[in-house]
């Protein structure tokens, strides 16, 4: 089954509690605290495999969920690390915020690796927090949280050339022919609904990939039949190979529809649109295809045009190592454009506060990552504790604020889903 497209929720361990523990030994008295720090929480990584050409893997994974790292105990001993899951994905996949649809990371190297979402921070044990005005402290931390969110996995196939073109011009046949490749092959549109890679292998030992795509159509650039599929798998190609009916099998005009491919490229991204591109002829051996010919190369003159009939296999070796020219000339920098990218990278926003605060039918309800962990990671069964969070509440300035904003001495303040008393 090929799966190009896929939505999951991940969400990294929880770190480890810390310990809250004093050494206790005959005849030694006040041996102070000896609470260990509790272990991270594990990372969700996605990784690349070149052997995997699809995302089904994934597709029936819909929430995956790390360890939480092991707590802290006395006597100083620390938790171990929870172990990371890591998921193999194939090269040329996409990752995406789902929530604001920007891209993550753009995974296209066999063992390329991105951390997805990070496990939480273990929490530190009362010894950690052991000072010369504070010798014997009696509180430790809860483990933090770790990352949670869902991301789209996109894959994209990697080939040097695709092969495009209307349905059942011959697209899969040549592919047959000039590779290894099995693709499903008969007399009906869209055959190829899924991508086919096949392996050229030129007699002067050079040799490339080939991608036979889905049949495009008319509205392809706004998502038509197959449309966004064929489009994203064209943007991964360093040359695209138009197969075009020149012999007008089913009555189709060759330049209507190159002309319709090419709008349907031009529509959908402008880097897809300055790829290098070539024309295959196909069915030359059909009565009409010359004349055709002659009026397609006076409408396109600058167009690298290369004659076959793939089902008598005539003209095919001259076609690839015509390519396999063209390929040579291409290096890396044309294929990837840093400016198109621009708006890929993903920005960590961050306000001039870590914080926000607004009033709910009275309830003044405080928000922010910062906050929200610190409230996670606070054992409010330990006093010191509760002081430690109030006193770093009053330090990141909530109580000024909320005095600014009017609230009063006995007004419920929210955290999450508790509620608390403002009060000295």
């Amino acid at each position: 089954m090929f799966i190009d497209e896929t939505i999951i929720k991940v969400i990294a361990g929880k770190g480890g509690d810390g310990c809250t523990s004093f050494r206790r030994e005959k005849y030694v008295p006040m041996g102070g605290p000896d609470g260990g720090n509790g272990g991270k929480g594990g990372d969700i990584i996605l990784e690349v495999d070149k052997g995997l050409k699809t995302l089904v893997d994934l597709r029936y994974k819909k929430v995956i969920k790390a360890d939480k790292g092991i707590n802290g105990s006395g006597s100083n001993r620390h938790g171990a690390n929870a172990s990371d899951i890591i998921l193999k994905v194939p090269e040329g996949t996409t990752i995406y915020d789902a929530d604001t649809n920007l891209v993550l990371a753009d995974l296209t190297k066999d063992k390329e690796t991105f951390v997805v979402a990070k496990g939480g921070r273990g929490g530190r044990g009362n010894k950690a927090f052991a000072t010369h005005n504070e010798p014997a402290p009696k509180f430790s931390e809860l483990g933090a949280p770790g990352e949670e969110r869902v991301i789209k996995c996109e894959l994209k196939v990697m080939a040097d050339v695709g092969l495009i073109g209307m349905p059942s011009v011959g697209k899969s046949t040549i592919l047959s022919l000039i590779s290894s490749a099995k693709p499903k092959i008969a007399s009906y549109h869209f055959t190829t609904l899924n991508p086919n890679l096949g392996v050229v292998n030129l007699k002067d030992g050079r040799k490339f990939v080939m991608a036979d795509l889905p049949g495009l159509i008319e509205g392809a650039s706004k998502g038509v039949g197959l449309g966004h599929q064929f489009l994203r798998h064209a943007m991964r190609t360093k040359v695209l190979a138009h197969v075009i009916d020149m012999g007008s099998f089913e009555g189709r005009d060759p330049i209507e529809d190159y002309e319709a491919i090419r709008h349907e490229i031009e529509a959908y991204s402008e880097k897809l649109k300055r790829k290098k591109e070539v024309v295959i002829a196909n069915k030359m051996d059909l009565e009409g295809a010359e004349e055709n010919l002659k009026k397609f190369k006076k409408k396109y003159p600058d167009i690298p045009v290369f004659k076959v009939s793939a089902i008598n296999n005539i003209g095919l070796e001259d076609c690839l190592e015509k390519i396999a020219d063209l390929l040579d000339t291409i290096t890396e920098e044309d294929l990837f454009d840093e400016k198109e990218y621009e708006s890929y990278i993903v920005y960590k926003f961050q306000n001039e506060k870590p914080y926000t605060i607004r009033n709910d039918n009275g309830v003044w309800v405080i928000e922010g990552k910062e906050i929200e962990d610190l409230f996670r990671m606070t054992r409010f069964t330990e006093d010191e504790a509760v002081l430690r969070f109030a006193r770093k509440l009053k330090g990141m300035g909530v109580e000024d604020e909320l005095e600014r904003m009017g609230a009063k001495r006995g007004d419920e303040v929210q955290i999450l889903d508790y509620i608390f008393e403002f009060k000295e």
